[in-house]
């Protein structure tokens, strides 16, 4: 598995660019946590990340290849991509919403393998999903609908995860699952991105840390390196206290 580099990137939105010259690099078997205020450029930096955005500068690599050499359904197997408050807009089951991640692996006719229907019911089961699998995908409440998208994107075993904003709408149970399961995919040699508004919970199960403002890269490394009062009271633009103790690194505003 290769890591995922950016190297100058610079990007658009409704002609206004939001980022500016950022370089970062997200290595293998690692969680990396994207952090920084509303209005950052964290869902534009994971959309590039994603290449479904493509920078308006510089270059996204995947080791020494340029992602834009890449086919569609060449980066589909490689990558999965959750955006922030997915919507489900059809009534159809649970069941084949997270199988639908699986559509880039799918031969070009027949059914799902079985070694396929396998992964389905284990992403159906981690996601605490079983008893929902029947259900609409539409009828979902918030947090049940993100537990299955989040589902359906893990289920191929993509090298590289992308996930914005991956426990919103969760209740705290769900919210520590999402994140333990972030967590061990990483541990299985893949690159696993994250935005999170969280810090706690990006303390809790991160590996590295990547903080926007402005759309620029205010500061790159270790939870601990990154997690201190300067750099997130200019992060936030608010006074933050770093509290460290045998239970980890937790962050106070105010």
């Amino acid at each position: 598995m290769s890591d995922l580099v950016l190297e100058g990137v610079g990007a658009e939105r409704g002609g206004r660019r939001v980022l500016h010259g950022l370089s970062a690099r997200f290595p293998a078997g690692r969680l990396t946590a994207v952090i920084g205020p509303n209005g950052a450029g964290k869902s534009t930096l994971l959309s590039v990340c994603a290449g479904l955005l493509k920078p308006a500068e510089g270059r996204v690599l995947l080791g020494e290849r340029a992602m834009a050499a890449l086919g569609r359904r060449p980066l589909a197997r490689l990558r999965a991509y959750l955006p922030q408050n997915p919507q489900v807009d059809w009534p159809i089951s649970v069941e084949r919403l997270v199988a639908l991640g699986l559509t880039p692996s799918l031969p070009l006719f027949g059914g799902v393998p079985d070694h396929l229907r396998r992964q389905v019911e284990e992403a159906l089961e981690a996601h605490d999903l079983l008893d929902l699998r029947e259900r609409a995908a539409d009828a979902l409440s918030g947090g049940e609908r993100s537990r299955a998208m989040l589902a359906r994107a893990a289920v191929g075993d993509p090298q590289i995860l992308i996930v914005d904003e991956p426990t919103v709408g969760l209740d705290p149970r769900h919210a520590l699952d999402a994140i333990r399961r972030l967590r061990a995919h990483a541990d299985r040699r893949r690159s696993v991105i994250m935005a999170i508004h969280d810090l706690d919970l990006a303390a809790r199960a991160a590996d590295e840390v990547l903080a926007l403002k402005d759309g620029r890269v205010l500061a790159a490394g270790p939870v601990p390196a990154v997690f201190t009062a300067a750099i997130l009271t200019r992060l936030y633009d608010v006074p933050a206290r770093v509290v460290r103790d045998e239970a980890g690194i937790a962050v106070r505003f105010g």
